[in-house]
């Protein structure tokens, strides 16, 4: 079974309460709920971490090596700071999409800037909840497609 880790960092257990033009008004767990449906539409199996700890952040990735065929992430504030958990995605070496609910080009300078953009294969943001399940979906693309590379070098 394909294994999909989908990770939220700091402020993003807030959903819900935070302001609603930017984040959308569902809870996280709302979220998770609309990825497991998607996710059981393709028959994969979701894992769900949220932290406000990069370290946990991390620890989990580090701990999924060889277990995880991909990784959605939406790193929160991390995006804009997060080295450690940058070189976390790298080391873990399958795809990674990087998520926002919404749309960071639009908003503060110092929001646009994303360390983890580099390295993952596509960031989608400004879709609210549907940022996750697009990823989703697009993460399946990629992984058929990697399998059928695979398949055809072999």
């Amino acid at each position: 079974m394909v294994r999909i880790l989908v990770l939220n960092g700091p402020n993003l257990n807030a959903l819900g309460r935070r302001p609603a033009e930017h984040y959308g008004t569902m809870s996280l767990e709302q979220i998770n709920q609309e990825i497991s449906r998607k996710a059981a539409e393709f028959k994969l199996e979701v894992e769900f971490l949220q932290s406000n700890t990069e370290g946990e952040l991390v620890d989990r990735i580090q701990e999924g090596w060889g277990s995880i065929d991909g990784i959605i992430i939406n790193p929160g504030a991390l995006t804009h700071y997060g080295y450690a958990l940058k070189d976390a995605l790298i080391d873990a070496a399958v795809p990674v999409i990087e998520v926002h609910l919404g749309n960071i080009h639009a908003r503060e300078e110092w929001r646009r800037r994303s360390v983890i953009a580099d390295i993952a294969r596509g960031q989608i943001a400004g879709f609210g909840w549907r940022s996750y399940t697009a990823a989703l979906g697009i993460m399946v693309g990629l992984l058929q497609d990697e399998n059928a590379l695979e398949s055809h070098n072999a």
